[in-house]
């Protein structure tokens, strides 16, 4: 499978048995996940017929990320990182099992869908931080960046692979979706027990910071101290906010395309392809100069994409923006998370994560809610048309409202100013 990933002779993954163990991890988990919004995604629509309902299954999984955020950025620069993943995982494989559950007795419709899919989110909340903040404790700084690059292939791989396995397994049934989504989450909870953390990482970890509202809050304080990390995390935000149209490819599959569940698999499959082949050369060829100017190049990319793929009647045309869309996604999201993690002392990993992911989440979860809710208003076509076109007006404000973000020239830890 690695060869697959990430055809790299002498590969960090091979070399570094911890780094392959969470790569393990975080495709099983992946796949689960994709599987997962398939399934659910198509058959919220098939009981609903509502846009609105798509958006809602976001909006429910983003409500425990932002309630909880401080909190989880506490607990995992507290506690063991690998057992909050684990605890966070089994959870999740719990949940799904009730879906699986509630489809084979007949008895799922939409609230019990948003209900179960709110516990998932606040369990992954839990999950995502540490996950994030795991990466730096078991491969050097210097080899942060290519190791970056492999868990982007690694992610990349199962987005690629989940949707169409959904898709295709949806035939059977939602139940059989589920229950191997359960499966997959739990065989990821178990694998990454198997990771051995470095030991000057465990030394500086193991001295937690006094309990205290200023330690709890030392995330959000951390990321207003360096403009240049709050840029590049809010740039995400906003950018997928207005640019994601993935809340509405059912829409687009039934309705527009007219290719079905499994069409929606391939549809959904399409960034990860793009994206995977752009991380595999990420990580042959590591970004070395200008790396500020390369992000917002591919934002710009990221939205014109968008707006090809909200005009496109055609499977062909839209498959190939969505492919143009994930490429260009995982540049900034390699020069971000290299950037912000490399910037940030262990023992502050897992609070600047929490903030980071709930930034994440915002673009994710909360614009699937709002694309959702936009082309409940305005219709699905302007709805990703108008996202667009907002996430290529966020690109130009941010090079203006933080000029020394689009200046960065190199992927390194930067002396404090």
């Amino acid at each position: 499978m690695l060869s697959i990933i990430l055809p790299i002779k002498n590969s960090i993954a091979l070399e570094n048995k911890s780094l392959t163990f969470l790569m393990i991890s975080r495709v099983s988990n992946s796949l689960a996940f994709q599987m997962l919004a398939v399934a659910v995604g198509w058959q919220m629509y098939s009981l609903t017929q509502s846009a609105f309902y798509l958006g809602l299954v976001g909006l429910v999984q983003f409500l425990p990320m932002i309630l909880l955020t401080l909190v989880v950025g506490h607990v995992a620069d507290r506690y063991d990182r690998k057992l909050i993943i684990t605890f966070s995982q089994i959870i999740e494989s719990l949940a799904v099992f009730f879906l699986a559950f509630g489809c084979y007795q007949g008895r799922i419709n939409k609230e019990s869908i948003l209900i179960i899919m709110f516990f998932i989110g606040a369990a992954n909340s839990f999950q995502g931080p540490p996950m994030q903040a795991l990466l730096p404790n078991i491969v050097s700084k210097e080899a942060f960046p290519k190791a970056a690059a492999v868990m982007a292939s690694a992610f990349q791989f199962s987005v690629i692979i989940g949707p169409g396995l959904g898709g295709i397994l949806y035939s059977f049934g939602p139940g059989v979706v589920y229950t191997l989504v359960g499966t997959l989450l739990f065989v990821s909870s178990i694998v990454i027990l198997f990771i051995t953390v470095r030991k000057e990482e465990a030394s500086e970890a193991a001295k937690p910071e006094p309990k205290s509202l200023k330690t709890l809050f030392a995330g959000i304080s951390f990321i207003k101290s360096k403009p240049v990390i709050l840029g590049a995390i809010s740039l995400d935000l906003f950018a997928v906010l207005f640019g994601g149209a993935t809340a509405l490819l059912p829409i687009y599959a039934s309705k527009i395309l007219n290719v079905g569940s499994f069409g929606l698999g391939a549809l959904r499959s399409a960034p990860a392809v793009g994206a995977l082949l752009m991380a595999v050369f990420l990580a042959r060829n590591p970004l070395k100069k200008k790396v500020g100017r390369t992000m917002f190049i591919a934002v710009i990319v990221f939205g014109i994409a968008t707006i090809m793929f909200a005009i496109s009647t055609s499977f062909i045309i839209s498959i190939l923006a969505l492919f143009i869309l994930g490429a260009s996604d995982v540049i900034s999201v390699v020069i971000r998370s290299t950037f912000v993690q490399m910037e940030t002392p262990d023992n502050m990993r897992g609070r600047v994560s929490s903030v980071n992911q709930l930034f994440i989440g915002t673009s994710n979860q909360l614009g699937e809610f709002e694309s959702g809710l936009t082309a409940t208003l305005f219709g699905t076509v302007p709805a990703v048309l108008i996202g667009g076109i907002g996430t290529i007006v966020v690109v130009a404000l941010w090079m203006k409202l933080f000029p020394e973000l689009l200046h960065i020239d190199k992927l390194e830890a930067r002396k404090s100013s």
